[in-house]
């Protein structure tokens, strides 16, 4: 039975070179390859595939949160995330997005080939360091609300934005920045992002 893929990676020549590597396997065919996250889910509708195969890193949508999407939209169609980046932080958020696999980019291309197969038979496939990893990680000590405040500082938004977006008074926002830094034992609301960042508990 072949495997209908779509891929999302936002840089062309890893795209070109995932597509030639995955169209090898002789039960394999990427039915459309996108640059963005905000292109997954109209393209999946479009397409049908069976499993998707996403960089987690991408613009206008992160990978994970188009994954989320995608899973709400279109729920025949499982998940492959990819990435380059070992955090723990961010495979304990793949898990709770329900992707059925989360692998590094500098996975052999036979792993890529075999994760693929295995999501597509309705299995998870973890790598195996990042899950040693996430399993002695620890939890965010922020609140949901500070959470999304934080990634909206993480994106470039002053408080006032910030306040706009989330109905909030600008003064409410500062206290929240200023809460998390302490928190976080940053030394400002730009070391507070980084390590929030490090830690994968934003993209």
């Amino acid at each position: 039975m072949e495997v209908r893929i779509l891929l999302a990676e936002d840089v062309q020549m890893v795209r070109g070179a995932l597509v030639a590597l995955i169209e090898l396997e002789h039960d394999m065919t990427v039915v459309a390859d996108v640059s963005s996250g905000a292109e997954i889910v109209p393209v999946a509708l479009q397409h049908r595939p069976d499993v998707a195969v996403i960089d987690i890193d991408l613009p206008d949508l992160d990978g994970l949160s188009a994954a989320a999407h995608l899973h709400e939209r279109l729920p025949s169609c499982r998940t492959l995330i990819l990435t380059s980046l070992d955090r723990p932080g961010t495979l304990r958020r793949a898990l709770a997005t329900n992707v059925g696999g989360y692998l590094l980019k500098d996975a052999p291309p036979a792993e890529l080939a075999s994760a693929i197969r295995r999501v597509a038979a309705g299995q998870r496939v973890i790598d195996s360091e990042l899950a040693i990893a996430a399993w002695h990680a620890y939890d965010t000590p922020l609140t949901p609300r500070e959470m999304e405040v934080l990634r909206h500082a993480a994106s470039g938004a002053a408080p006032g934005e910030i306040a706009t977006s989330l109905n909030l008074s600008t003064g409410t926002v500062r206290n929240y920045l200023t809460a998390i830094v302490m928190k976080l034992g940053a030394r400002n609301r730009v070391d507070a992002i980084r390590l929030a960042t490090e830690a994968g508990w934003i993209p």
